[in-house]
């Protein structure tokens, strides 16, 4: 199974999302302070910096998601503990955005959120076997060697 290249193309996809993300709050919230928007009272100067805090914040959680299937990508292991934790989130959090897109966006949007929560869930799931598969080659590969001709099965294969 082609591991390495599903955890880059997810890396790249993700770093290509946090710069569109962080972009876009960059524009929303130059619109809000230049047109003087408010919404319920709020001074439209907190509402641009808010914005602009939210893309910036977003943004470094999808660069540091990148981050994460970089290292899976080049050390061709699992990640572990906060790194698996931060994947999770970021599957979790393309799915309700996938879910959200259908209404507000479209359906491009969600073929997009349905696609980066693939290839996230394929980098942890594709790791999860390959580790499991190790420990039991390590632990049943031996017994299996010499487990061949005492189970009546025959001679053992050559190798």
């Amino acid at each position: 199974m082609a591991r390495r290249p599903v955890a880059w193309v997810a890396a790249i996809v993700l770093f290509a999302e946090a710069i569109g993300i962080a972009l876009l709050n960059w524009f929303l919230g130059l619109v809000v302070d230049r047109q003087d928007m408010s919404l319920a009272g709020l001074d439209p100067r907190a509402m641009s910096v808010s914005a602009w805090i939210a893309g910036a914040l977003f943004g470094l959680y999808l660069a540091l998601c990148a981050v994460v299937l970089v290292r899976i990508a080049v050390r061709d292991r699992a990640p572990a503990g906060f790194g698996r934790i931060l994947l999770i989130s970021a599957a979790v959090v393309h799915g309700l955005l996938g879910a959200f897109s259908i209404g507000l966006v479209g359906w491009l949007a969600f073929v997009f959120m349905m696609v980066v929560l693939g290839l996230i869930v394929l980098t942890l799931v594709a790791y999860d076997r390959k580790e499991q598969e190790q420990e039991e080659g390590t632990g049943a590969g031996a017994g299996d060697a010499s487990a061949g001709p005492a189970d009546g099965g025959g001679a053992p294969q050559p190798v």
